[in-house]
């Protein structure tokens, strides 16, 4: 399952009157599901290549529009769910919902995150084991966003009887991952005596608490449930049904141990203080790839509207050497900072702490006084405070080392780059303190800086003659728009080596074409010539907000949430166009992230 799932389809007339662009629900539609799976690529390519986008568009409307039976029954037993368990499902932290047309009952919260829901499973399982007296211990699966307990296979009988109370105490749903007879993902209600017959022979029951927000935009469910292994028994050794990352076997005789959590999923900071859980000594001692530093993130932000800001913009000479630099899109508040922030807070738990480096601005929303946030400066990280003030995001970028508190290990994230999936730090950096970098296939320009360069490939070019100058190769690939990974030590090396050219990008007050892109691409090159850096990859997306087809693939991106990060950019629009963009991208970030995150500060009137 999905690590998001919306609340059910929206029939056509749900769509209409919600305003959205054709191509949401559309995107998600039963049929085209069908047809994508039924039909082979080369041909479905085929069709695209000879068919517009609007052409596209209708048809997908059309099939969207469909009755469909498989959301019609869903609907009539989500009715009757309610009446036969409606002990199970009243009360305000309890409702049935769709989950893919099938209703389960969820438990609402309105914090509701994957490390939440995860930890929460996991303690519901362990509390059950516990009341009924039942020897368990906590395993390393393979699984981040699932938790893994070990039972002796002998206690299964008293295993299922703890695990159904459980259950019809709380509304919980059980599935088969037997790899042996043969894998059932799709749950059960563990409130009924016939799911537990189905699980009889099971090697690996993975039990799960569906929790939602209370607008049902998202629920999460088996992804982070809590899986429950029957170990057998083998003379003096008990044996684990499926590979794990520690260890096979244990003793029988051996006494249980308590370990740290954050050795048993990627997602809890490093740093931190979770709580204690049971384990044996095999499973209680950091792995090599365990990651032990910690990281923290840092935004650039500005308000293009503000007035203030606005003024000390139009004070500075010069309008900047290329039309892209002075575009109002590069300086638009289009609230993406709010959404990156919450992608933030649900996507990656394991982030210490988040600096928001802006010129003496601070988001009307923005609780900047909780921990774990901290509003910085440019008057804080520039060296030079006669450099100041500066509209050349080179210019800041080149400063972000400087923050003071700041981790070696950091994040640097542009309000317009999003987390799509659960991560952790291991995507970015390497546990032996190696970072990592993402090469994207569009490559430099050839031959040196000129006016007619926008300003990523002029800085580019400038990179490549300082690395070929340093090391003697020649770099030829742009960086992908994901976070970047990078290191403050490298960043100070990379200041103390080349002194003339990083005080000459810190200096400019508008972007040059003598500029460095320092933490985008220049860091991530120099870093791997002296062994600090490897290439990575990341499953990841790039959207211009000024593409015509840009309904029909945030809608696609929407429906699949397949992408680990995407990228929504935007530096060409005209003044005309930025009201419909806006109106867009809004109604697409409040359903991909419809929790508000921890740092919204609750009486902000949006």
């Amino acid at each position: 399952m999905a690590a998001a799932t919306p609340q059910g389809r929206r029939s056509s007339s749900a769509v209409a009157a919600s305003g959205l662009v054709v191509g949401r629900g559309s995107e998600d539609s039963a049929l085209l599901r069908l047809y994508r799976r039924a039909v082979p690529g080369r041909i479905r390519r085929a069709v695209v290549a000879r068919t517009s986008v609007a052409a596209r568009a209708r048809m997908k409307r059309q099939m969207a529009v469909v009755p469909l039976a498989r959301h019609l029954v869903g609907t009539v037993r989500a009715t009757w769910l309610r009446r036969v368990r409606h002990r199970l499902s009243e009360g305000a932290d309890r409702a049935v919902r769709l989950v893919r047309d099938v209703p389960k009952v969820v438990i609402v919260q309105s914090d509701v995150s994957p490390l939440a829901a995860r930890n929460a499973n996991a303690a519901a399982v362990c509390q059950a084991f516990e009341q009924a007296g039942i020897d368990y211990f906590r395993v390393r699966g393979r699984s981040n966003t699932a938790a893994a307990v070990a039972v002796c296979s002998d206690d299964r009988r008293a295993v299922v009887r703890a695990l159904q109370r459980a259950c019809r105490e709380r509304p919980g749903y059980v599935c088969s991952l037997d790899t042996r007879w043969h894998e059932r993902r799709s749950t059960r209600p563990g409130f009924t005596h016939g799911s537990w017959r189905w699980l009889s022979f099971a090697d690996t029951i993975r039990v799960t608490w569906y929790y939602s927000d209370p607008r049902g935009q998202l629920t999460l469910g088996p992804k982070y449930g809590c899986d429950v292994e029957f170990w057998t028994g083998e003379g003096d050794m008990l044996r684990a049904p499926r590979p794990n990352r520690k260890a096979d076997q244990v003793r029988r005789t051996d006494l249980a141990v308590y370990a740290s959590d954050s050795l048993f999923t990627w997602l809890t900071p490093a740093g931190t203080v979770p709580p204690s859980v049971r384990t044996r000594r095999e499973f209680a001692r950091p792995a090599p790839d365990d990651i032990r530093f910690p990281v923290d993130v840092v935004y650039t932000w500005v308000d293009g509207s503000d007035p203030e800001w606005l003024s000390h913009r139009s004070a500075c000479t010069g309008t900047g050497y290329h039309d892209e630099a002075a575009n109002a899109a590069r300086y638009l508040n289009r609230d993406e900072l709010r959404y990156s922030l919450r992608s933030l807070h649900l996507y990656a738990p394991w982030v210490r702490t988040i600096y928001l480096v802006t010129d003496e601005q601070t988001p009307s929303w923005l609780d900047a006084g909780l921990p774990g946030l901290r509003v910085v400066s440019h008057k804080e990280i520039f060296s030079d405070p006669g450099l100041l003030p500066t509209f050349n995001s080179h210019a800041i970028e080149s400063q972000l080392h400087h923050i003071d508190g700041l981790s070696e290990h950091f994040l640097y994230f542009n309000d317009d780059v999003f987390l799509g999936r659960p991560t952790t730090p291991q995507d970015f950096f390497l546990a032996n303190g190696l970072t990592k970098f993402f090469p994207s296939t569009v490559l430099i320009p050839p031959g040196p800086p000129c006016e007619d360069d926008v300003p990523v490939a002029a800085a580019g070019k400038n990179n490549r003659a300082l690395i070929e100058a340093t090391f003697g190769t020649v770099i030829s690939q742009k960086m992908k728009h994901t976070p970047h990974p990078l290191r403050r030590s490298v960043l100070y090396e990379i200041e103390e080596r080349f002194p003339v050219q990083h005080h000459a990008t810190a200096s400019h007050r508008l972007r040059s074409p003598d500029d460095l892109s320092i933490v985008s691409s220049l860091h991530h090159y120099y870093a791997f010539h002296t062994a600090r850096s490897v290439p990575g990859r990341l499953r990841y997306t790039y959207l211009d907000l000024t593409h015509p087809a840009l309904a029909v693939r945030l809608g696609a991106l929407l429906a699949r949430r397949d992408r680990l990060v995407f990228c929504l950019n935007d530096t060409v629009s005209g003044e005309q166009d930025l009201p419909a963009q806006q109106a867009e991208l809004t109604s697409f970030l409040e359903e991909y992230f419809p929790v508000p995150g921890p740092y919204e500060d609750r009486h902000d009137a949006r």
